[in-house]
Parts: C-alpha cells; sequence; structure tokens
C-alpha cells in the first residue's frame, strides 16, 4: 500500500482558495489581482504526495468533473512516495509538473521555482492558512485542506484500560499510556521511528503549548528554545519521556507505516501523535480490517495554558504552479477547483480551505471538550525564513526526523547521553545559529 501524509512544514504554518472565474469553453480568469491570465487549456501534470488517490481512481474522477468546466484541460497525475525528498531533487531541473505540493524550500526561494498567484492580501477573506506560501506579500500556493494537530487514539482501548478522561498535561498524558500497558495488550504509543516522517508531526503542536500565535518567530529569537517553559521543549519532552517510560513499541527499528494504521484502527495501538488528516485513515483501516471507524478518536495535545487546551490548524502542502509550466492558467484554475469544487476536504475529513465551509466532523470532540483552535500568525516583513536559516545553519533538521530519531535513541538508552544533555546540546548549536543570523 502506499503512504499517504501531510506535510508538517506546511501544518505548522498555513491555507487557501479563490473563486473560479472564466467560462466553460476554457476562457480568460479574471479572478481579483490574479497574475495568472491567459486560456484555460492545455497539458498539465498534477504530482502530489497522495499516491493513494492516484493509485484508487479518486484522483481521476475529480479530473473528469473538472473538465467538464474545461474541456480544454488534459490532466494526469503522478504520485511519489517519497515526496519530500524526491521533489527536492527535481527542483533542481525544470521539468518537476505544473501544479506541485510545495516541499521544503525556503520562502525566498519560491520566486525561483513557483509562478506567483497574487497578492495575499486578495486572498484573506476567502482562505485560511495563507502565510505558509506567502512571501513578502505575495502568494504562491493554497493549502489542499486543512488539519489539527493532535494525537489519534483507539477509544475501545482506552475504554478497555479503564480511561475516563483525556490527559491535559504530560504527567497526565504518561499515566494514560501507563494505564494502557497495565491493562491491555495494545502498544501505548506508537513512533514510526523506521519511516521517520511520523516523528515530525508532533512538531505541529508548536505554539499550543504555551498558547503563542508567533510561536515560529518566538523559537527562532530565543537562544536556548530547548528550555523548560517553551514549545519547542514540551514537544520533545513528550517524545523523549514517552519512550524513556517503556511506553513505545519494542523495536522501533521495524517499525511500519502503513502495518500501523491497521494496528490503531484495530486496537494493537493506542496511541500516534499525528495531524486530523490521519483520521479518515485510521477509520478506513478499522472497517476494512474487522474494526469499527466510531472506535477512532482525537485528541489535543496534552498541555493547557490556565486549564485550557490549544490546538493549532494548518494547511496541508500547498499546491503551487510550476515556473517553468507551460499551461499556467490551466494549472491555477485546476489549484482553484479543486480546493473550493471536488469535495476533497469533505471526503478526507479535513478543514477546508474555504473559510465559509464548516469543521469536519472528526473535530466536533474539540468543540465537545472546551479545546480552542488557534492559527500561527504570518513571521513578520524580513523574518519569513529566519527559524529556517537558523534550523539550516545549525544542521537540526526542525521538519525531519533525524534529531528526533537520535532523541529517541538516547531515551531507550542505544546512544549515549541523556535528556538534559541532548536539549543542552541542542540549544548550544541553535544559539550559535541563532546570534549569527538573528
Amino acid at each position: 500500500m502506499a503512504r499517504t501524509r501531510i506535510g508538517v512544514a506546511a501544518a505548522t504554518l498555513t491555507v487557501v482558495g479563490i473563486a473560479l472565474a472564466g467560462c466553460a469553453g476554457g476562457g480568460t480568469q479574471n479572478a481579483a489581482d490574479n497574475t495568472i491570465d491567459g486560456k484555460v487549456a492545455g497539458d498539465i501534470k498534477v504530482v502530489t504526495w497522495r499516491t493513494d488517490l492516484v493509485e484508487d481512481g479518486t484522483f481521476e474522477k475529480y479530473a473528469k468533473e473538472f473538465t467538464k468546466e474545461y474541456p480544454d484541460v488534459t490532466v494526469t497525475f503522478e504520485g511519489i512516495t517519497d515526496y519530500a525528498g524526491e521533489m527536492l531533487t527535481r527542483m533542481s531541473t525544470t521539468n518537476y509538473g505544473d501544479v506541485i505540493g510545495i516541499p521544503a524550500i525556503k520562502p525566498d526561494q519560491f520566486e525561483q521555482f513557483l509562478e506567483p498567484l497574487g497578492k495575499t492580501s486578495s486572498f484573506t477573506d476567502t482562505y485560511r492558512f495563507l502565510p505558509a506560501a506567502s512571501f513578502d506579500g505575495t502568494q504562491y500556493g493554497i493549502a489542499f485542506g486543512g488539519n489539527a494537530n493532535g494525537i489519534v487514539y483507539n477509544k475501545k482501548v482506552f475504554d478497555e484500560a479503564g480511561i475516563t478522561e483525556l490527559p491535559t498535561d504530560e504527567a497526565g498524558w504518561l499515566e494514560t499510556l501507563q494505564k494502557v500497558k497495565d491493562n491491555t495488550d495494545a502498544v501505548p504509543m506508537y513512533t514510526n521511528y523506521k519511516d521517520g516522517w511520523p516523528l515530525t508531526q508532533a512538531f505541529g503542536n508548536l505554539g499550543s503549548i504555551t498558547h503563542d500565535p508567533d510561536a515560529p518567530i518566538t523559537m527562532a529569537e530565543n537562544a536556548a528554545p530547548w528550555t523548560e517553559g517553551t514549545d519547542a521543549y514540551a514537544v520533545d519532552s513528550f517524545l523523549y519521556d514517552t519512550v524513556a517510560a517503556g511506553l513505545t513499541e519494542k523495536d522501533p527499528l521495524t517499525t511500519n507505516w502503513e502495518q500501523s494504521k491497521v494496528d490503531l484502527g484495530t486496537g494493537k495501538i493506542a496511541t500516534m501523535p499525528l495531524g486530523s488528516w490521519a483520521i479518515s485513515q485510521m477509520q478506513a483501516a478499522a472497517e476494512a480490517n474487522g474494526g469499527s471507524a466510531d472506535d477512532i478518536g482525537y485528541m489535543a495535545f496534552p498541555a493547557n495554558v490556565d486549564g485550557t487546551q490549544y490546538a493549532v490548524i494548518g494547511g496541508d502542502y500547498n499546491l503551487a504552479v510550476s515556473k517553468h509550466s507551460k499551461s499556467k492558467a490551466a494549472a491555477w484554475a485546476w489549484i482553484q477547483w479543486v480546493a473550493a469544487e471536488s469535495g476533497y476536504t469533505e471526503a478526507q475529513g479535513m478543514i477546508s480551505p474555504v473559510i465559509d465551509k464548516p469543521l469536519p466532523a472528526n473535530l466536533t470532540g474539540f468543540e465537545d471538550s472546551g479545546v480552542e483552535l488557534m492559527e500561527i500568525n504570518a513571521a513578520p516583513a524580513g523574518k519569513e525564513g529566519l527559524i529556517n536559516a537558523i534550523a539550516d545553519d545549525s544542521q537540526i533538521d526542525l521538519y525531519g526526523p533525524l534529531y528526533r530519531q537520535k532523541l529517541v535513541d538516547i531515551a531507550r538508552g542505544a546512544a549515549d547521553g541523556d535528556k538534559d544533555s541532548y536539549f543542552a546540546d541542542l540549544n548550544k548549536r541553535w544559539g550559535a545559529s541563532a546570534e549569527k543570523l538573528g
């Protein structure tokens, strides 16, 4: 089975769309402040991380509906399993598709690779999560739906373990997982260490721990962000302390993402820190393997500010038009149509990029529990890429798995050191780069 996931970098920061204008015969688009004009015609290739939707024909169904409105456009698809890695390699060429999900390039590189869509200010009344694909007042992408950040869990396992209340702080979290370990056969928390990218998902909670909508800049300007009381400290302590307490899988070197969906859906795994995009996949895995979609729950990250829990909402990968596309108007038309008209977010249980649409049913539990949703602010002018630049200079892969895999290795006794020594090393490296670049 194909791997499917959401980009954490985008989820930490943004989302989408603009109403389509133009005739069914493929005339010009007239969206306000749109920089891409011309006949909506030609061949476009959509390169995507959603390999499952390519393989099961979902995207082809979307294309058929799209071409009813734009019959002069031919849409083809290519799914890439290792999307994050392979797309960065492809973008060293001029042939990386017409519509892409923006990989982890720096904001000041958008203009080099992507076609500008218009002024960001012209999108703000219609769409959510714009900052991640905006630079210097120009919008380069529209999020392909949005997600909340938190933890997927199996309600049936929690019931079997005797858990009656969801944890709201780390102490409660560890107590909850210990009950799972003591009273069930389920793995309390599964890291998906071997696949790597799932370890990055918890970073999407940056800002929710301290209720700081400027969390990325706060971290960038902090010489020692792995210090108790900060978001980064809480997120990485959550992982370290859970592993150190023996509440994760026995052998992280043999984890398997696709199998983990089945195992959580059927109650062999109790929890996984993932964006809310994963809920529908866990539900589908449960239904396909003798479980029930109703067994899948979603909780906020175990932290609170004065008793209130917060959940960061942000965009999936942002869809963008390649700078080298020969059918830019058609590519832009596809992005707008798929964001607003395709039904993708409804089918996936994701937050619509369109502000006026309601939250998906799978997040009603947040509302029932009093969890407040929050978005991360755009970085101040001139600091759009500061956190990325510091991460690169310090060689801490903030949006990748390497430093988190080492964190797990230390916590399980497979590498030297402890949490304090590792966090001290991270602070030293980060602080030096922050001083140099800040």
